[in-house]
């Protein structure tokens, strides 16, 4: 993502029952979008669109992992997300995200800043 979504576009995309829940779920763990289908009671093009839309925002990133039942490998989304924070100013509202960042990219981050 080049840049970070406005306050407009999120509020938009949290308006959205079917992104509540993506968030929720995705924050305990990883899931596929059959499971979230399920766990979200909608159809597989609506939560593929959704979960588009959170990636899209940086809210949401993809991973591929074993499938050790199928010996191929299967996608996976997890939220990054930590906390979105609105506040109003004097010229309207800001938006602020703070995502999580794992071990990873915490390393390359340190090695980035050296």
């Amino acid at each position: 993502m080049s840049e970070e979504p406005d306050v407009e576009t999120i509020g938009t995309l949290l308006e959205d029952p079917t992104v509540r829940t993506i968030l929720t779920q995705t924050s305990q763990e990883p899931m596929s979008a059959t499971t979230l289908s399920d766990r979200c009671d909608a159809s597989k093009p609506t939560v593929y669109r959704r979960l588009d839309d959170l990636r899209e925002c940086g809210l949401l990133v993809e991973q591929t992992k074993p499938d050790p039942e199928g010996g191929h490998h299967r996608t996976v989304y997890a939220t990054n997300l930590e906390r979105i924070t609105i506040e109003l100013e004097d010229d309207g509202l800001s938006l602020r995200i703070d995502r999580r960042t794992d071990i990873a990219d915490r390393f390359t981050d340190l090695i980035e800043g050296i």
